[in-house]
C-alpha cells in the first residue's frame, strides 16, 4: 500500500513540489530525478571530473578501516575509489545514539539500492553506497534520546544524560566522549522493552557497541557498520586531518569569496520565502572554527573575523594561515557540507529527506561558485511499519492508515460514533439547535410583551446551554466507558504508526522492532522497501 505525501499531514510545499510538480521548483535545483535519460551525461560528467583518484580518497578510507572486519562487498567498493569511473552514491544523518530514528536506516537502503539498481543498467560506471558521519555537528540535545514504544504499548523515550542549554554546547558532537552513566540508558531501555527471545542478546551487542570511554562517532559507526557493512555500505569520517587538507581551497574561497556568495544566497532565500519557506537561516561566512573550549561560528566585523560568542579576532591573513597549517580545525555548517562532501566525493546522487531536499534548493547556487558537479538529489525512501496485531485492529474496525495520519481525537470519536446506536455529538447538536430555534420564536412574542422580559430571555438559554453541555460531557465519559477497550486498542495502533503525531519514521528506533523480529528484521525491511515509488509505504510485518 502507498500513500501520497500530500494526503499526509506536515509536508512542506516546496518538498511536494519537488516530488510531483518539479515544473515549480525547477529553478532552484540542478537536476529533476525523475530524468532518467539525462544520468548518462551528468555521470559521464562527474566521472571526468574526479578529485577523488587524484587526491588518494581509496587510500584515506582504506586507512579509516583498519582494524575493522569489513565484508568483501565492502572491500571491493573501497578498491573502487582508485578507479575514475567510481560514482559515489552518498547520504548522512547526525550520529543519533543507536542510530536514532528509523529514516536513518531508510536513507542507508535507498543508497545501497539505488547503487544495486544503477549497476545493473549503466555498467560503464561503478556505483558505490556512502554514508557520511556528520561527526561536526553540535546538536547533542537532538542525539541523546530515542523513542520506542514499552510494555503498555506507550512511547517511551529513553535518555543518555540531561538536556544541555544549546549555548553550552560547544563541542562537536562526533568528539563527545560516553561516560558511565550510559549504564542508566540501557536500564532503561532494558525495563521498557518487553521480554523477548532476542532482547538479551541485541542489550548485549549494543552495550559493547556504546560502551563507556568510547566517543559518540567511534559507536554510531560501528552500529552502522554492524547492521550494514555485508551490503557493501562505505561509512567516511569527513573529520579526518587528510580530508581536511583536501578541503583547504573550500575553506580559503569561503573566507575570500563569501560576500559574493552570500549576495547570492540571501536573493534565492528572499524568493524561496515569497512562495515556500527558506529551510536555513544565512551567514556571511559558512564555517566553523575549533579552539581547545570548543566549535564556534566564524563572523565577519568590520575588517576582521571573530568567533560567535568568544573574544577571538582574526585578520583575514591569520585566519588564511590557519587553513594553510591547521585545516582540521576548520569545519562547515549545513550549507557548506554538501559542497565539502561533493569536493571530496565523485557524488552522483544525495539521498536526502524533506527537510534536507528544502534546504537544497537554497545550496545549489554554490555548486557554480565553488566550480563543482551538483548531484542529483533523490528522495529517500519513507515507510509505516504494521505490525500483525495493529493490522487486525485496523481490520477490526475498517480503518486506514492514512485516517491514523488525521489524529487520535478524531479518530476516537469516529469510531465510537460508528459503533454506538446513538450518536452522542449528533443527539446533543440537533437538541440545541432545537433550543436555540425555540428560544427565538419565545423572544420574538414575548418583544410583543415586554422588551426587559425578552432581553433576559438569554440569560436562561446560555443557563440551557451550560447544563446541556454537562450532561453532554456526562454522555461521552459513559459512551468512552462502554468502548474502553476500543480505545486502547486506537492508541496502541496511533502509538505505533503515528507517534506523537508525526510519522513513525521520524520517532520510533530501530530496537523496538529489532527486539520483537530479531536479526532477519534489518533484510526483511531491506527487502520490502521500495525506492523508485516516490510514495510513502506501508509495510506489513
Amino acid at each position: 500500500m502507498y500513500l501520497n505525501f500530500s494526503d499526509i499531514p506536515g509536508h512542506q510545499n516546496l518538498f511536494l513540489d519537488y516530488l510531483y510538480e518539479f515544473e515549480n521548483v525547477n529553478e532552484y535545483y540542478k537536476y529533476n530525478f525523475r530524468d532518467k535519460e539525462n544520468y548518462r551525461k551528468i555521470f559521464k560528467s562527474i566521472s571526468e571530473s574526479q578529485r577523488a583518484v587524484k587526491s588518494g580518497l581509496g587510500n584515506i578510507l582504506k586507512s579509516q578501516y583498519a582494524g575493522l572486519k569489513i565484508s568483501k562487498k565492502t572491500k571491493r567498493n573501497l578498491e573502487l575509489f582508485s578507479k575514475e569511473n567510481t560514482l559515489a552514491v552518498v547520504t548522512g544523518q547526525q550520529l543519533g545514539i543507536l542510530g536514532g530514528p528509523l529514516y536513518t536506516f531508510y536513507k542507508i537502503i535507498t543508497a545501497i539500492k539505488l547503487c544495486n539498481h544503477l549497476s545493473e543498467r549503466y555498467d560503464e560506471f561503478n556505483f558505490v553506497p556512502v554514508f557520511w558521519l556528520e561527526a561536526d555537528d553540535h546538536d547533542f540535545n537532538e542525539v541523546r534520546s530515542i523513542n520506542i514504544i514499552n510494555n503498555d504499548n506507550y512511547i517511551k523515550k529513553i535518555e543518555y544524560k540531561d538536556e544541555i542549554d544549546p549555548d553550552d554546547i560547544k563541542r562537536s558532537v562526533g568528539l563527545i566522549d560516553i561516560d558511565h552513566t550510559i549504564i542508566d540508558f540501557f536500564n532503561q531501555l532494558n525495563e521498557n522493552l518487553r521480554d523477548t527471545e532476542f532482547k538479551k542478546q541485541l542489550l548485549d551487542t549494543l552495550k559493547n557497541i556504546y560502551s563507556s570511554g568510547k566517543t559518540f562517532k567511534t559507536s554510531f559507526t560501528e552500529l552502522i557498520h554492524s547492521l550494514f557493512d555485508r551490503y557493501g555500505l562505505v561509512i567516511l569520517d569527513p573529520t579526518d586531518k587528510r580530508l581536511k587538507e583536501i578541503l583547504k581551497p573550500i575553506y580559503r574561497k569561503e573566507i575570500t569569496d563569501f560576500r559574493k556568495h552570500t549576495e547570492k544566497l540571501v536573493f534565492v532565500s528572499a524568493k524561496l520565502e515569497e512562495v515556500y519557506n527558506a529551510q536555513v537561516k544565512i551567514n556571511p561566512v559558512n564555517l566553523f572554527f575549533s579552539t581547545n573550549d570548543g566549535r564556534y561560528s566564524i563572523e565577519p566585523v568590520e575588517s576582521e573575523f571573530r568567533l560567535k560568542r568568544k573574544r577571538k579576532s582574526f585578520t583575514k591573513e591569520e585566519l588564511l594561515e590557519l587553513v594553510e597549517n591547521e585545516p582540521e580545525r576548520f569545519s562547515p555548517n549545513v550549507l557548506l557540507r554538501p559542497i565539502c562532501q561533493d569536493y571530496i566525493l565523485p557524488t552522483a546522487f544525495y539521498i536526502a529527506g524533506p527537510s534536507e531536499i528544502a534546504y537544497f534548493a537554497q545550496v545549489t547556487p554554490l555548486y557554480d561558485f565553488y566550480e563543482i558537479q551538483t548531484p542529483i538529489i533523490y528522495p529517500r525512501a519513507s515507510a509505516t511499519l504494521v505490525e500483525a496485531n495493529i493490522n487486525k485492529t485496523l481490520e477490526k474496525y475498517q480503518l486506514s492508515v492514512n485516517e491514523i495520519f488525521m489524529g487520535i481525537d478524531e479518530l476516537k470519536k469516529n469510531v465510537v460514533e460508528s459503533l454506538s446506536k446513538n450518536n452522542v455529538d449528533e443527539i446533543f447538536t440537533k437538541t440545541m439547535n432545537d433550543i436555540e430555534i425555540a428560544f427565538d420564536n419565545l423572544r420574538e412574542k414575548l418583544f410583543d410583551l415586554d422588551k426587559t422580559i425578552a432581553d433576559n430571555s438569554k440569560k436562561y438559554r446560555s443557563k440551557i446551554s451550560n447544563t446541556l453541555n454537562e450532561l453532554r460531557n456526562k454522555a461521552e465519559q459513559a459512551q468512552n466507558k462502554k468502548y474502553e477497550v476500543t480505545l486502547r486498542q486506537l492508541d496502541r495502533a496511533c502509538n505505533l504508526l503515528y507517534p506523537n503525531g508525526n510519522l513513525q519514521e521520524r520517532e520510533i528506533n530501530y530496537t523496538y522492532f529489532l527486539n520483537k523480529y530479531g536479526k532477519g528484521f534489518i533484510q526483511r525491511i531491506f527487502t520490502d522497501l521500495e525506492i523508485d515509488r516516490f510514495e510513502h509505504q506501508i509495510i506489513t510485518l
